[in-house]
């Protein structure tokens, strides 16, 4: 096994670390579960995309978005 090295809000982290307990597993777990599904799906063949509510209909980013900060993205995404 690899070890992997990655930067993350440390709220976004505490937040997967309640709900990974609360689930009976691990963010370690969830992560490598997610890299595995990700690794495996050929991009062309992909039937779900996410959105993002970040834009309003192609005209720009919503109101309070800043676009200068991940911060900013981060708190409109979990909205």
């Amino acid at each position: 096994m690899t070890n992997l090295t990655i930067s993350l809000d440390e709220n976004i982290v505490r937040q997967a670390r309640i709900r990974a307990i609360g689930e009976g597993t691990s963010v370690s777990a969830k992560v490598r579960e997610f890299l595995a599904q990700y690794a495996r799906t050929d991009a062309s063949n992909a039937t779900t995309k996410t959105e993002f509510p970040i834009f309003s209909g192609g005209k720009g980013l919503l109101p309070g978005i800043d676009p200068s900060s991940n911060k900013s993205f981060l708190e409109a995404m979990d909205r």
